[in-house]
């Protein structure tokens, strides 16, 4: 993706700015701390999007079962468990559906821009405190799709956007019987900026998914922000190493 097209995303209305602050209390059905726990691996292990292996069946996650207004979404929710080694976070999706909305031709080897006009599931991770409009977006398709942004609301200018490259790998599967596709991801610690991974470490965490076609598709939020758009980086949550 190159910064043109960057920047011509960034201009679309109610897709990336959101104007004007959330704050916890007005957003819906959202605790004041919403935390995810990252499970602490002795050592990093391959991808597998597979909820039953070893590396995940006896990890708890969160559920995220609204959309970004608060509104509850009919249906099984959509769960988000975490992983984390000095080397690597990891996130696995679980993603009950009744349709899926997919691109034709996937690429895995390459970047795919506007991923999200497809089914996807996204993480907005933000690791400096003191600026939280600077963050990380990660995103993985049921067919292993992938797009990296980073991601400054506050000077969108000296951010590589879309450019930037994580160096993060991903895997997805679908389970057609059972109308469930996993999503897998595998962060180099290295790509949050200034973020140091031992026990007690913090990162702000948005954790959504994008779900089937216009006019009628699902934003599934594990924490509402309150706005029809999930860049709203004050009603992130916490994922935290433990």
């Amino acid at each position: 993706m190159t910064l043109r097209l960057v920047a011509a995303v960034l201009a679309l209305p109610g897709v990336w700015w959101a104007k004007g602050p959330q704050t916890a209390g007005e957003l819906k059905s959202a605790p004041e701390r919403a935390v995810l726990v990252s499970r602490h691996a002795e050592r990093d292990f391959p991808l597998t999007a597979d909820p039953a292996s070893a590396n995940w069946r006896d990890v708890t996650g969160v559920r995220a079962e609204m959309n970004y207004l608060g509104e509850r979404i009919p249906g099984p929710p959509t769960e988000i468990r975490s992983r984390w080694t000095e080397n690597y976070l990891y996130l696995l999706y679980t993603c009950p559906y009744d349709g899926l909305n997919l691109k034709p031709n996937p690429s895995t080897t390459t970047e795919t821009p506007r991923l999200w006009n497809w089914d996807v599931a996204e993480a907005f991770l933000g690791s400096e405190p003191g600026h939280i409009g600077h963050y990380r977006e990660l995103q993985v398709s049921p067919q292993s799709e992938w797009v990296d942004l980073d991601v400054d609301r506050d000077h969108p200018q000296n951010r590589l956007g879309g450019d930037w490259n994580s160096g993060y790998e991903v895997r997805g599967r679908i389970d057609a019987g059972r109308k469930i596709w996993y999503g897998e991801m595998r962060i180099p610690m290295k790509a949050l900026e200034a973020f140091i991974p031992r026990r007690g470490a913090e990162l702000r965490a948005g954790l959504y998914r994008i779900s089937g076609r216009d006019p009628n598709k699902t934003f599934t939020a594990w924490r509402p922000t309150g706005q029809k758009t999930f860049h709203v980086p004050e009603a992130f949550g916490i994922l935290k190493l433990e």
